[in-house]
């Protein structure tokens, strides 16, 4: 009897609990039946409610698609600015100007007396050597001038790919410094030795009078090799070569007929001097500077 009684009690239990479980699992369904009737009555309005017409265009867009986003990839791009050229040229204009404003009368004498052949290179000597100010200034001005020059021509060629900007213009304003100055000092030394202290101090005048011009000369070029590209780029720098191999011969033309009126020199001997003081060096320089920056 109690075992019968045992099975009874838990076959009772037992229905009372699956009774529960039922009662669960309607209420479950039905709540998931009322959220599934709610989802298909929102979905049915939204199906049924009126488009706006901004809604209308927006969809049909041919640039801007609201429904259906695209994906541009972009690759991140280095940005190489100008500016160290910037401010290179525009310290050399405004020390240009700071000297044109202050000296201006040197200025304008210094380009008449250079291209008058037919004064005397003593009176023209006597007339700039007043004011060695001026001079000074100029000299500065054709070495960054110069310098800036030739660092644009590397650059550009890429003869220096590993040297930064301001390095280069730092070591050509140096090679140019000591060229000058070494070759003033010899060209004294020399004077001394052989008596011709006037004749190697006109030649030295004329030097760094066409100096003077070339830095002056070269600052609007700059300006177009620092900024321009394709045919004026290489217009420009063809115009630069060929002004300033004017230059240089011009002031060859000047040397031979000042130093040939002090001392009767051969024109053999003059150019002997310009092979070996003017021509061996700048080789001698370039191949230096080609192999240190390889």
């Amino acid at each position: 009897m109690k075992r019968v009684f045992c099975i009874i009690f838990i076959l009772f239990c037992y229905k009372g609990y699956a009774q529960q479980v039922i009662e669960s699992v309607n209420k479950d369904s039905i709540a998931l039946a009322n959220q599934l009737q709610f989802i298909a009555s929102v979905q049915q309005k939204q199906s049924t409610a009126p488009v706006q017409l901004d809604t209308m265009i927006y969809r049909r867009h041919p640039y801007f698609h609201f429904t259906h986003p695209a994906r541009f990839i972009i690759s991140e791009r280095q940005w190489n600015g100008k500016e160290t050229i910037f401010y290179s040229v525009m310290t050399l204009l405004i020390f240009f100007a700071l000297i044109k404003n202050g000296f201006s009368r040197y200025i304008t004498e210094l380009f008449q007396l250079f291209f008058r052949t037919t004064l005397k290179q003593r009176q023209i000597k006597e007339q700039m050597m007043q004011t060695p100010m001026p001079s000074l200034f100029l000299n500065i001005l054709f070495l960054l001038s110069a310098g800036l020059f030739i660092t644009l021509l590397l650059t550009h060629f890429k003869l220096a790919p590993d040297v930064s900007f301001w390095q280069l213009l730092l070591y050509t304003f140096a090679c140019l410094a000591g060229i000058y100055i070494i070759k003033l000092i010899t060209l004294k030394i020399l004077g001394w030795l052989f008596r011709l202290s006037d004749s190697i101090n006109s030649y030295i005048f004329i030097v760094f009078t066409t100096n003077k011009i070339i830095g002056i000369v070269l600052l609007p070029f700059l300006i177009l090799l620092g900024f321009s590209t394709g045919t004026l780029y290489e217009s420009a720098l063809s115009l630069s070569f060929l002004i300033i191999g004017g230059c240089f011969a011009y002031r060859f033309y000047l040397s031979y007929v000042s130093i040939h009126n002090q001392v009767k020199i051969n024109f053999f001997h003059f150019i002997l001097y310009l092979a070996a003081f003017e021509v061996a060096p700048l080789l001698l320089i370039n191949k230096l500077l080609f192999r240190f920056l390889s």
